[in-house]
């Protein structure tokens, strides 16, 4: 493994490995989530961007974005896993197949009283906070949502607003939020939807990964058939990566390099990967970075494994290079079509120009005038206030 930095970033590149045996879904399994994401009144199709006048600038094939801003009205891509997991919860409550039924199965009255008396919880940065908050409107359930110290009022609100939650902000950073949120479950025997895994819980969080599935499936059939030589994933805990990752090395008839962006500070993949004994640590101590959304110290124990020996680089990334993406995005190259991408969203893309910019970056990632990029804006504006304060910088 080599590692590089740059101003404002550091680079681990490995040589991936494609062990089968630590695949998480077979292909197959993105119909399931589809069928049921499909029987929702709220889905829409998110749309694929393709940034064709900053490919041709820059030298390579093309430049795909898939633009989750606008998914369930949520701003954000969480509401995938986090609706996918209630239901996969619920049908074992009320003993349905969830092969056989779908969303409509829950409109039944009599199901719906016996949803009005069930209680999910969660931890969040924000968006899927967002995204427990709406799928537990939309089922009828309650929900009770904590977020970490630093978190602002703007994203504690939204979560609210988005459905049915009640939310606190904490005063311990993420991880101590996860462990209280598991806490408070045990006591006052509620459900915990966490988008994390540890020891003894596992099914849950690879619920929620699987409905991400949902979005790896919509890309392929926007591709009409093209592999990605290259896919840039955010990873906070890395559960939407550890999906992405798993889907397309497993369709592609060629796999993809993925590269795993982090912000510094919360940088645990990283950190685990250079410490170099195949386990996930945790990062230690208050970050401050504005990509809240990615702000958390400990790898997810479901995707690690996967993500650990399949990734051809680790990206630990300042503030300024998703500030750059944010811009970008906003004020497009030629007739690029411009993207609302708040901090968590945009850091994939920041660092995708910033590799665009320099020949040695270039060779690192084995850009070239082949090369087919994939990225994931995963946000809008979910905190308006520092969305426009970003954007308003030439």
């Amino acid at each position: 493994m080599k590692e590089y930095e740059f101003e404002g970033l550091r680079i681990l590149v490995q040589e991936p490995s494609l062990d089968e045996n630590e695949r998480l879904f077979n292909p197959d399994d993105s119909e399931k989530t589809l069928r049921f994401h499909r029987s929702l009144p709220q889905y829409r199709q998110t749309e694929l961007v393709s940034l064709s006048s900053c490919a041709e600038k820059y030298g390579i094939r093309s430049i795909f974005v898939k633009d989750e801003s606008s998914r369930f009205g949520l701003k954000a891509f969480k509401g995938l896993g986090g609706s996918y997991a209630m239901f996969r919860m619920l049908c074992e409550i009320f003993s349905m197949d969830p092969d056989k039924t779908d969303f409509t199965a829950f409109q039944d009255e009599g199901i719906r009283k016996k949803c009005a008396e069930i209680h999910f919880i969660t931890c969040t940065d924000g968006n899927h906070g967002k995204g427990v908050s709406w799928a537990a409107q939309m089922f009828g359930c309650k929900a009770h949502v904590y977020m970490p110290k630093g978190t602002v009022e703007v994203r504690r609100k939204a979560v609210e607003e988005a459905g049915s939650a009640v939310c606190t902000i904490t005063g311990y950073d993420y991880d101590e939020t996860v462990k209280m949120a598991a806490r408070i479950a045990e006591e006052q025997g509620w459900l915990l939807i966490q988008d994390t895994a540890w020891d003894g819980y596992e099914k849950i969080p690879r619920f929620i990964i699987e409905g991400y599935l949902t979005m790896a499936a919509e890309i392929r059939e926007q591709m009409h058939g093209a592999d990605p030589t290259h896919v840039f994933l955010q990873a906070g805990v890395g559960s939407m990566a550890g999906g992405i990752a798993d889907y397309f090395l497993s369709t592609s008839a060629v796999p993809p390099l993925i590269g795993l962006v982090e912000p510094d500070g919360a940088d645990c993949f990283y950190v685990s990967a250079k410490e170099g004994d195949g386990l996930a640590h945790s990062v230690k101590g208050d970050c401050f970075t504005i990509m809240a959304g990615l702000n958390c110290g400990t790898p997810c124990k479901t995707v690690w494994p996967l993500l650990r020996d399949s990734s051809a680089f680790f990206c630990s990334c300042s503030d300024m290079i998703t500030e750059l993406g944010m811009r970008t995005y906003a004020r497009p190259e030629g007739n690029d079509r411009p993207i609302i991408s708040g901090e968590s969203g945009a850091v994939t893309y920041g660092l995708l120009l910033t590799i665009l910019r320099c020949e040695k970056l270039r060779k690192i990632f084995r850009i070239n005038s082949d090369s087919v990029v994939l990225v994931i804006n995963t946000e809008g504006d979910t905190d308006p206030d520092d969305y426009r304060r970003v954007i308003s910088r030439l």
